[in-house]
């Protein structure tokens, strides 16, 4: 299968949290009591149980109020924090570019929420087990869109190959610039390219996005340094003691049990 896109076009949503809703039916999820955060926002943050959700920020600029809103779910980056994290390797990326959490192996451990630069997946404390979106993967290996997209009616989510979306995104942008010039993509190039693309009104910070997001140094330097290191240490300590066994058999070293 092809690498997949999924295209949010802020410039299009209505805030309308059909694609929440959608996410929860399709998904089996259970509905969760919310509070007014900000706006009209009502979900503050993921959950175990809620993988997306609509961001709301308001921003008044040159006497008007402009409401920048944004479906937040897992990024599915093309280089995945998440994945490079796991201890139990519960997390592998398919070949449409999605992320994906197998829970037969997750032990929630909650590193891959740990070392997520967007803090997406959350660990359900009663299973163990660590929660995020899949990008309906189950349906998008039968031809069909995920259940947000498929449910969108204001065509501010837009799903097919990654090419062929990204060609889009990049043409929908340039429209967009000529009344907003702080429009901008976000995940085309963040995270190794992510299978999730904004098209931004503002910047990213006012969406509560990090500006650059990074697998987080510290979990670089443990998978790509010190494990690796660390392995041919061991290995090579090993070989050395078979080897010094080896040698003293040969030279006579070790003395039998009558002598």
């Amino acid at each position: 299968m092809t690498r997949k896109m999924v295209f949010v076009d802020t410039s299009k949503c209505t805030g309308c949290k059909a694609c929440t809703v959608a996410c929860k039916e399709w998904n089996e999820l259970p509905a969760e009591k919310t509070q007014l955060v900000t706006s009209y926002q009502s979900q503050k943050d993921f959950s175990p149980k809620t993988w997306t959700y609509v961001t709301f920020t308001e921003k008044y600029e040159e006497q008007t109020m402009n409401f920048l809103m944004r479906k937040a779910q897992c990024f599915h980056c093309g280089d995945p924090a998440c994945l490079k994290a796991c201890s139990s390797k519960a997390i592998t990326q398919t070949e449409s570019g999605f992320v994906v959490i197998d829970h037969t192996k997750c032990i929630g451990c909650g590193y891959c929420s740990e070392n997520c630069p967007f803090g997406v997946p959350k660990v359900d404390q009663t299973l163990q087990k660590s929660f995020k979106c899949n990008g309906c993967i189950d349906r998008v290996e039968n031809n069909l869109k995920p259940s947000c997209v498929q449910t969108c009616q204001t065509g501010a989510l837009m799903f097919g190959d990654y090419s062929d979306v990204l060609g889009q995104a990049k043409n929908r942008l340039s429209e967009v610039q000529k009344t907003h010039s702080k429009a901008q993509l976000y995940g085309e190039k963040e995270m190794g390219g992510t299978t999730y693309l904004y098209l931004l009104m503002d910047r990213p910070e006012i969406y509560g996005l990090p500006v650059n997001p990074t697998i987080p140094l510290s979990l670089t330097l443990w998978k790509d340094v010190v494990r690796p290191v660390g392995g041919i240490a061991v290995g090579g300590a090993a070989a050395a003691v078979v080897i010094g066994v080896f040698a003293n058999i040969v030279k006579g070293s070790y003395r039998s049990r009558d002598d």
